[in-house]
């Protein structure tokens, strides 16, 4: 039993007691009055310590461990059984390992280093693989040499698994990227070498795959050097931070010649496991022609005043708090209002329409020209009194607040567009969609997906069904093939030796249902192999044959169906053969284009198309058979009366499961309604001011010199200064004889210099990174954190007598590191700043607030205010220096008096914004100085 006077064991958690009931005199280390005191000083580091270590002392390697590596024995394993127990006897399945590394660290007395390394150790029950990144460092004794070895160490085995699964995962990632909607590419490396680039991004760029994919991209697409591009790549690449352009102008080569386009695009870093950056991910979109035509609009007073009038959109311009009816286009007064011009121009709109007062309008307005939101209404449905009938429409609503030159607000401009065609358009393309899946759900087709070493299948809903079982029963590889009739199970076996052969696999073959009936299947497949060529995995199709097998007059009704189907939808559907000749249209095709059959196959089916628009199809229509890629095209037909309607054509490849095209289905749907309504738009005017580009390209280069800037602080200046050191140590400890007494004294000035500047840059880097840190907010014990700042100024306190009175701050959501950072420079500052012949009295004080309660300026008064007080009885300084003090190098004493570099409040001020706090400064000369800071919680 150990006394309570051995302080070095004191506190320590579980182990702490644990060491301390131990019985040491029947160890190998003996009674802990023996145990050396550089044994004593290790344990009380290693009890006290939130990081896991290990500790492995004297001749025998006796064991000791703390609170934070307890967690890697697991249960029913080494803990506690091992305290103080030989290192041999307690690892005995990795000794072989570790054993030659503890004698390395004891031998040479040099630490040792391993990472992510595999050691199974005995736990909870059994040996489990386990991954361990270590440290093993000597301890040692009072001669000077290695007593013990300590291990600092973390179980890294979440980590391997984590990255074994992404790596896994990889396959389904670059599959994912590549079927983006959008031009999409990823750049990787320094260099941004096109590691993947979809085919909507080709487009864009005007290139094959082969032109760019693993080149950079510089070096593919030449000509978009010197546009910014450079800049705005390395600042996402540095910083981790999206980048986002809307109508960017870049030139980019089109047709051999260098032609201005507009792209719309965002760069997002690509993060690795462990947070750094590897590379960026780019998506785009051209809107070139979206913004010629924007720019063509007249930019007068006078041109967007005839746009409103002449504008098919509902259009009307409210001034003042009262909402004055300024203009309103001809579209707003027959269609909207339905009142004459002169009734409505100069009265007030509420005035003029009462019955808004009753609804949203007054508070929306309100909104709007207040706070300067725009607010959109999209597709409400409104009814309307037409010839005296009530119909239905779908109307957009846009309020948009309208800025003087001065920037306020004095006016708020409403449009109201009628979406009514565009909806009823789209929802007959939705149903159009609706109905083809439909169809597609008639095949029955059942998918399958087999795992072949474990031979575990995943297969779709319903496969039960073919094999005659429930839906929600669950089917087994082995029970299906015991189902297959004996007479056809060498087919299946000949099936799979063939497929090893050219990865193809199909059969047909009967199929014994529980019921004891016979039906007929036909399965087809395809084998992956692994690096090694062994079959890993096999995918494909099954179809209930049976009805095929019995009757050629079930495949009849089932075209039958399928036409019935096809001929009761208002879409003109269509379908190919492989290589492009249409042989079949529904009955919508011949009543819209009023010819027969036999007349568009003896003339084709380009005759109902507009002639303008031929060469555009067959092209269109060739390279998707050519390609296989999906058919989309708007094109006219005429229609039985000699009249064009705008049509949506869209065709879609069906494939077997090789992927073979086998005939494609293609539907045209009626857009005329929606082409009249999107001819009557104009795309709106959004000005951006030169101001502010000049002022995010500021930001933009103010962010890459900060970044420059720390590089610089961290590597190049701080080297000379650690020269500088070396060299004036080495000088200095030369003898007497060899250094005059007055170099002496020159050699201490530049070490006191060079450790002050040295101070300064560690201080500058420190200022920087609460700019750039992660922010990471996190509820926090700060009592726990209290503690540690107090443990740091122990030396500091004990020779200057000072105390420190922490009463109980609580928990509150920070960032802990910078917190910590935050504690630390404000007691710091006390005791650095405290009276010559007076003991430093520091307290810090904690307590909640409404936001409400507080008289001071804050952005969020809704939220309660996490509030701590730092005060001391210190110099203090005049209260006229109190926001002055917080700008960096503003030093309000001589170096002569106080050391330090200016930086340190600046920090603190720096991490309180960061958290969407506050801080106060209050004090009197010669009478301490109190800081308040405030963060919302």
């Amino acid at each position: 039993m150990i006394d309570n006077n051995h302080n070095f064991l004191s506190r320590g958690g579980e182990m702490g007691a644990l060491t301390r009931l131990m019985d040491w005199e029947k160890t190998a280390v003996g009674a802990v009055e023996t145990w050396p005191q550089s044994l004593r000083t290790t344990l009380g580091i290693l009890l006290n310590s939130k990081f896991p270590m290990f500790l492995f002392w004297g001749p025998e390697h006796v064991c000791f461990y703390n609170d934070a590596y307890r967690p890697s024995l697991g249960n029913d394993g080494k803990h506690p059984s091992i305290l103080g127990q030989k290192g041999a006897d307690s690892w005995q399945e990795i000794w072989d390992f570790i054993k030659p590394l503890i004698d390395q660290v004891l031998i040479e007395g040099e630490a040792t280093w391993h990472k992510d390394l595999l050691l199974p150790i005995y736990r909870n029950g059994k040996i489990e693989d386990v991954y361990w990144t270590f440290s093993y460092s000597p301890v040692n004794d009072e001669t000077g040499k290695p007593a013990g070895v300590l291990v600092i160490c973390n179980e890294t085995t979440d980590n391997i698994k984590l990255v074994q699964k992404l790596e896994d995962s990889n396959a389904r990632y670059r599959n994912n990227l590549l079927q983006t909607p959008s031009a999409m590419c990823v750049f990787r490396g320094t260099d941004y070498k096109v590691e993947i680039v979809n085919e909507l991004m080709l487009e864009i760029w005007e290139r094959q795959e082969h032109e760019v994919l693993n080149k950079p991209i510089f070096e593919a697409l030449p000509e978009v050097k010197g546009q910014g591009l450079e800049e705005v790549l390395l600042h996402v690449y540095q910083t981790g931070e999206r980048f986002t352009a809307y109508e960017r102008p870049v030139s980019l080569i089109r047709k051999g010649k260098i032609v201005e386009t507009y792209i719309d695009f965002v760069y997002e870093a690509l993060k690795e496991p462990d947070g750094s950056i590897s590379g960026i991910v780019a998506i785009a979109n051209d809107v070139t022609e979206a913004v010629r035509t924007k720019y063509l609009m007249s930019e007068s007073e006078e041109a967007f005043r005839k746009l409103v009038m002449d504008s098919p959109i509902a259009m009307t311009i409210l001034r003042g708090k009262d909402f004055i009816i300024e203009m309103a286009n001809t579209t707003m007064m027959d269609l909207i209002w339905q009142k004459e011009r002169t009734l409505t121009i100069g009265k007030p709109i509420l005035e003029l329409f009462p019955e808004l007062l009753e609804q949203k309008y007054p508070e929306l307005l309100n909104e709007v020209l207040i706070n300067g939101k725009i607010i959109r209404e999209i597709e409400s449905i409104a009814y309307v009194d037409v010839k005296g009938k009530l119909e239905k429409f779908y109307l957009d609503y846009q309020y948009t607040p309208l800025f003087e030159k001065a920037g306020q607000i004095s006016g708020v401009m409403v449009t109201v567009n009628d979406v009514t065609a565009k909806v009823d358009a789209r929802k007959k393309v939705e149903d159009a969609e609706e109905r083809a899946r439909l169809a597609a759900d008639i095949a029955e087709i059942v998918t399958w997906d087999l795992h072949i070493p474990t031979q575990e299948l995943i297969y779709s809903e319903n496969l039960p069904k073919v094999f005659g079982h429930p839906k929600n029963r669950k089917i087994l590889r082995s029970e299906i093939l015991t189902q297959i009739h004996p007479e056809d199970k060498p087919i299946l076996e000949k099936a799979y030796s063939l497929a090893l052969q050219t990865s193809i696999y199909k059969y047909e073959a009967r199929v014994i249902l529980p019921d004891h009936s016979v039906s007929w299947i036909k399965a087809h497949g395809k084998i992956f192999f692994d690096d090694n060529k062994e079959p890993v995995k096999m995918i494909g199709t099954i179809i209930d044959i049976t009805d095929e097998k019995n009757s050629q007059q079930v495949l009849m009704k089932s075209e039958q169906k399928f036409r019935l189907l096809a001929d009761s939808m208002p879409q003109h559907i269509w379908t190919s053969d492989t290589l492009g000749n249409l042989n079949y249209y529904n009955k919508s095709v011949f009543t819209y284009s009023g010819l027969s059959k036999a007349e568009i196959e003896e003339n084709g089916w380009l005759q109902i198309v507009h002639p303008d628009d031929r060469e555009e199809n067959i092209k269109a229509w060739m390279k998707a058979v050519r390609t296989g890629e999906d058919f989309l095209l708007e094109h006219r037909f005429r229609r039985y009366d000699g009249e064009y309607r705008w049509q949506l054509s869209r065709a879609i490849a069906q494939r077997d499961k090789d992927q073979n095209i086998q005939m494609w289905v293609g539907t045209s749907t009626d857009i005329q309604d929606q082409k009249d309504f999107t001819n009557k738009l104009e795309n709106q005017v959004l000005e951006r001011t030169a101001e502010l580009e000049s002022k995010n390209r500021d930001l933009i280069n103010m962010n890459i010199e900060l970044q420059s800037f720390a590089y610089i602080s961290s590597h190049d200046l701080q080297e000379p200064l650690r020269k500088i050191q070396t060299f004036a140590s080495r000088l200095s400890d030369l003898d007497e004889q060899n250094i005059s007494a007055k170099a002496k004294t020159y050699l201490n000035r530049i070490e006191v210099s060079a450790r002050r500047m040295q101070t300064l840059i560690q201080d500058l880097l420190t200022y920087s990174r609460t700019n750039s840190a992660d922010r990471v907010f996190v509820l926090t014990n700060l009592d726990e954190i209290a503690e540690e700042i107090k443990s740091d100024f122990s030396e500091r306190i004990e020779e200057t007598n000072a105390i420190i009175n922490f009463n109980p701050l609580g928990e509150a959501t920070v960032m802990p590191f910078q917190f910590r950072q935050l504690l630390h420079n404000l007691i710091g500052n006390s005791l650095k700043f405290a009276k010559k012949d007076e003991a430093p009295y520091v307290e810090i004080t904690a307590r909640r607030i409404k936001g409400t309660a507080l008289d001071i300026k804050i952005d969020h008064p809704d939220k309660t205010y996490y509030h701590l007080k730092i005060a001391d009885n210190g110099i203090g300084f005049d209260d006229a220096y109190k926001e002055r003090i917080f700008e960096v190098f503003q030093r309000l004493n001589t170096e002569s008096e106080f050391s330090g570099t200016g930086i340190g409040l600046a920090i603190v001020k720096k991490i309180v914004e960061n958290h969407k706090g506050v801080i106060f400064a209050n004090s009197e000369k010669g009478r301490g100085a109190t800081f308040d800071v405030y963060i919302p919680e």
